[in-house]
């Protein structure tokens, strides 16, 4: 176990400098002087140079994160989580709070492999954390207290909204969230290769739909309208939205993307096993 006395740890370890952890330390050392109550752990000394550089950070090891910092927060690929939690236990008491980006993991494997009485908050956030616009779904594992919740959600806000759930929605959550902002650049993707089909250039194309799908969101967070509400007050009869409707739903796309959203789930759920 650390040997460092509860009182003197501060701040905030990020165990993982992967996209996800890279997002998050982005984003968190915006706030006025959070540099400094940062660090990095990252196993390839390249990577932690670059992440030193770019965001003011210090890089230290395992043991020594966990002698400065109350918080750790493990932010590596989920099949890197066990061997990294047997590296990690000798070094943490329940003084500490863990807090797992860890896709699918659960919070009864985190706390398996650390001391007994080691509080763990599960999270599901996402990348436009990089954007202060990142969503971060919190779940309590058996020994996290209403306060080590309410810690971990006044980091996360610093990058995004933040909700809490039951764990056994979060494998739903990532599939939704966690996962959702790739199925929109795709979807980015086709419209602008249908714009560059049509004859626009690549820049304009792109343009067009950023700002389309900006708005869009937009409108969706402030109007309180449903979707379709939206939706039907832009398809006119017999006009060029309901053209386009009509070919989506031929071509099966709502189908195909509540499949997907299903297959996302199902992958979290594997992950976890």
């Amino acid at each position: 176990m650390s040997s460092a006395p509860t009182q003197q740890r501060s701040g905030l370890a990020v165990v993982g400098g992967g996209k996800i952890g890279e997002a998050l330390v982005s984003g968190l050392v915006r706030r006025p002087g959070a540099a400094e109550g940062i660090v990095v752990v990252e196993r390839s000394p390249e990577r932690a140079a670059e992440l030193e550089s770019r965001h003011g950070v210090r890089a230290l090891d395992l043991a020594g994160a966990a002698a400065a910092c109350r918080v750790l927060l493990i932010a590596v690929k989920p099949q890197d989580v066990d061997a990294l939690l047997v590296d990690l236990a000798p070094h943490v008491d329940p003084g500490h709070l863990v807090v797992s980006v860890a896709a699918g993991v659960p919070t009864a494997r985190v706390e398996a492999a650390l001391p007994a009485g080691t509080p763990v908050v599960r999270v599901m956030p996402n990348t436009p954390a990089l954007v202060d616009e990142g969503m971060s779904v919190l779940s309590a594992g058996a020994h996290a207290s209403a306060a080590d919740l309410d810690e971990a959600e006044a980091l996360l806000s610093a990058v995004g909204q933040v909700r809490r759930v039951p764990e056994k929605q979060q494998d739903a959550v990532t599939a939704l969230s966690g996962s959702g902002p790739a199925y929109f650049f795709y979807l980015v993707e086709a419209m602008v290769d249908a714009g560059i089909l049509l004859g626009l250039p690549r820049a304009l194309a792109a343009d067009l739909i950023v700002q389309t799908a900006l708005g869009a969101a937009t409108m969706l967070r402030d109007s309180g309208e449903h979707p379709v509400q939206l939706r039907e007050a832009v398809t006119s009869p017999g006009g060029t939205t309901i053209a386009a409707i009509r070919e989506l739903e031929r071509h099966g796309v709502r189908a195909a993307l509540i499949a997907a959203i299903e297959a996302a789930h199902d992958r979290s759920v594997e992950l976890g096993r």
